[in-house]
Order: C-alpha cells, then sequence, then structure tokens
C-alpha cells in the first residue's frame, strides 16, 4: 500500500499564511521515511495531512488509490483504526492504567479478541517491558513509556506508523533504542514508517529523507 500525496497546501489564519506551497510525491510500502526541516518548514502539518489526522486546504492524500479528503469522518475513524499506528512526542499514555492495559486501548474499539491480549504481551516482552505489564505509567521511566506507546501504536498491526518527533524527549540512549525499534518493526511486519525529527543523526537511519524548506520538498 503506497500513499501518494498531490499538490498539498495548507494555510492558517486570516489572512490565510501558507505552510505547506504544493507537496507532492509517493511513499512506497514497506519504507521508513524520514521528514525533516527546521521548525516552523512544515513537516508535522504535513504528516498530520498524510495520516488523515489533518485536512489540506488543497490537493488530495491516496492511500491504496483511496482518496483521505473524500472520506467521511466514520470512514476515516475506522480506517485509521485498522491500517495506522501513531506515535507522538508525548506518550499519552492514560495514566490510570498499566502499561498492558494501554497498549490495549486501540483493541477496545471493536469485538473482543484474545488475540490481542497475546500479542500485547508479546509486543511488550519484545520491548524489554515483559516485569512492566503491571506497571502504571507514573512508575515507568520516560523511555519505558515511549516503548509502551509504540506497542499501543501496534497492537492492530497496522500497515502504516506514523510518529512526530518520536525522540525529541528522550536521551540519545533511549532515543536510539526507538529508532532500532522502528526498524526491527519494519522488518519484522513490514510495517512502513513516516516520521518527523529533527535530528540528522536519527534521520540518516531511515532509508528515505526528504527536507522542507518553508513548505517545499527541497530538491
Amino acid at each position: 500500500m503506497s500513499i501518494v500525496m498531490k499538490d498539498i497546501k495548507k494555510s492558517f489564519g486570516q489572512p490565510p499564511t501558507e505552510i505547506l506551497k504544493g507537496i507532492s510525491g509517493e511513499i512506497r510500502d514497506g519504507e521508513i521515511l524520514a521528514i525533516t526541516g527546521r521548525s516552523g518548514s512544515g513537516k508535522s502539518t504535513l504528516l498530520y495531512i498524510i495520516s488523515s489526522l489533518d485536512q489540506p486546504t488543497a490537493g488530495d492524500v491516496l492511500l491504496d488509490g483511496a482518496s483521505l479528503v473524500q472520506m467521511s469522518q466514520k470512514e476515516l475513524h475506522l480506517f485509521r483504526n485498522k491500517k495506522m499506528g501513531f506515535v507522538f512526542q508525548f506518550h499519552h499514555l492514560l495514566p490510570e492504567l498499566t502499561a498492558l492495559e494501554n497498549v490495549l486501548m486501540p483493541s477496545l474499539k471493536g469485538p473482543r479478541d484474545p488475540s490481542h491480549r497475546r500479542f500485547a504481551l508479546e509486543l511488550l516482552g519484545e520491548f524489554g517491558l515483559g516485569d512492566k505489564i503491571n506497571s502504571l505509567p507514573s512508575q515507568l521511566s520516560g523511555g519505558e513509556q515511549q516503548r509502551v506507546a509504540i506497542a499501543r501504536a501496534l497492537i492492530m498491526r497496522p500497515s502504516f506508523l506514523f510518529a512526530d518527533e518520536p525522540t525529541g524527549n528522550l536521551d540519545s540512549a533511549n532515543g536510539q533504542l526507538v529508532m532500532n525499534l522502528f526498524k526491527r518493526i519494519n522488518k519484522e511486519h513490514g510495517t512502513t514508517i513516516i516520521y518527523v525529527t529533527h535530528d540528522l543523526l536519527f534521520a540518516q537511519l531511515a532509508s528515505r529523507k526528504i527536507n522542507l524548506i518553508d513548505g517545499m520538498i527541497e530538491i
């Protein structure tokens, strides 16, 4: 499943300020893509648009030929839950739930499936958190919380994983661990991974990089 960006533009405010100025291109199935650029270049805005969390002012996003712009909110909600996983700079874990319960949250939106719990335990074990399944977020380090957030993003076995500055609040060791997890997820599950980063070291770990300058892709 590929993502095709067709002349994406995005403006904010009155009078409108154009943040994205016509982004086109294709994100191929199974690749790891880093989106880089200075603060204000539009990289997070682009990520939110291609992941359906925001709508472009003009242009379209085709995911395996289906237009995300033309989908209804109900269709988008179902599509996101089945096909997409999200990881943000801040973990957004629910403080009253254990690590295991947080990972299982996306799976509670549909019919109960015992395989989800088995997969959640498997992911937490793979991520070195097998002894933390009953821990609350407040009992976990920042790196551990981010790994729980990544496991949560993967519980529905999404085709696409979108991450906005996933290492932004981590030290270099934990940041490297998260990037190693991304590469492993990509290799073992075939997940297409698109992430925004300001860290050029982490950007180099991607299979491809696009750099935004003033709302346009640097040629």
